[in-house]
């Protein structure tokens, strides 16, 4: 089985945070692709962006990649890990093969360190704009009138 761009050769993949169920540290990437022109000449990563469609494509990546054609999924490919350490979304971008109409990916591995996402709740809270005296008494300070005959 394997993933076939659709009219030109290039692909996205987004691996949304529900797919990681955590933070990742992503230390490298494999991509198994045919031994011919399908095969990806290019990858580009993309952290921590929802929803990347191919117009997000357009910006700098965090990190591109020249592949080599690699039928048996033999070569990894290191992450400059400072760049990839806390991803809860990742797109991997596939601009060009080696020169096929399409491109056709069989594999993609992920190699990192998974660590539990420490998500915080929803909480509601009211802001005053400015304080009601009635909240604030203070037993100090007592309002008194002295009068001076």
């Amino acid at each position: 089985q394997f993933v076939e761009s659709d009219d030109d050769e290039e692909l996205l993949f987004n691996i949304p945070e529900r797919g990681f169920t955590g933070s990742v540290k992503l230390k490298g990437v494999i991509v198994v692709g045919e031994d011919d022109g399908s095969h990806p000449a290019e990858m580009r990563l993309f952290r921590n962006i929802p929803h990347m469609s191919f117009d997000d494509t357009a910006r700098e990546p965090e990190q591109t990649f020249s592949l080599n054609r690699d039928p048996a999924g033999e070569l990894e490919y290191p992450t400059k890990i400072t760049r990839f350490s806390n991803v809860y979304h990742l797109s991997i971008h596939f601009p060009k093969n080696f020169g096929a109409e399409t491109t056709k990916i069989f594999y993609i591995g992920l190699k990192g360190e998974w660590t539990e996402a420490h998500r915080h709740e929803v909480t509601i809270c009211n802001y005053e704009a400015s304080a009601n005296p009635a909240d604030h008494k203070l037993e100090q300070i007592t309002p008194q009138t002295h009068f001076i005959s």
